[in-house]
């Protein structure tokens, strides 16, 4: 079975990001993948310190974290705008995991992965510009990045008290990015 982690590089509690990805992590779902959703500050990660690696080592959650990386055949990652790029917790915790431990090989936990991104936000552009810097991020580590790509704008707009999407068409294009990475992934194993 095809198996999919999902998460979003925010660490808000009501994050817009994590109820996009959720929606595309419901599509793989659909389309038979085994999904696993999980929330980036529920690892505690210090900052990224290569004096502290040497000193301390991994941290158990970052080796936790990249762990699930490893496990898992793809990612859906839906991340917050930030000036134009990707959250500092996002990036701390994709460095954590790159490090490479014993004698596995470099980026075992990117390398070989396919990924489906999107952004969120409450402006018009939806968090547009920080998907290029993702893009480039994942694909210079060793993940092949799906062309397709959603950036959802209003997004404030778009979720109703539980946080159910009120958009069908929103829906269905995440959902849809969620059933192609699961159809990549799967002509790639095959």
């Amino acid at each position: 079975m095809i198996k999919i982690l999902a998460f979003a590089g925010s660490g808000r509690k009501d994050s817009v990001n994590k109820k996009v990805v959720a929606v595309a992590a419901k599509g793989a779902q659909e389309a038979g993948a085994e999904v696993t959703i999980i929330n980036l500050e529920d690892f505690d990660m210090p900052l990224f310190n290569e004096d502290l690696e040497a000193q301390q080592g991994m941290p158990a959650d970052a080796q936790k974290f990249k762990e699930l990386l490893i496990s898992h055949d793809g990612f859906l990652i839906s991340s917050p705008e930030y000036n134009s790029s990707y959250s500092a917790l996002f990036k701390n915790a994709i460095d954590w995991a790159s490090r490479q431990t014993g004698d596995e090989k470099p980026m075992v936990a990117y390398r070989g992965k396919v990924a489906a991104i999107m952004a969120a936000s409450p402006g018009a552009l939806g968090g547009m510009r920080v998907l290029v810097n993702l893009r480039m991020l994942l694909e210079n580590i060793g993940t092949m990045v799906l062309p397709t790509q959603k950036a959802v704008g209003g997004a404030f707009k778009l979720f109703d008290e539980q946080g159910n999407i009120n958009n069908e068409k929103t829906e269905k294009a995440l959902k849809n990015l969620g059933q192609q990475l699961v159809a990549t992934v799967t002509k790639l194993k095959n």
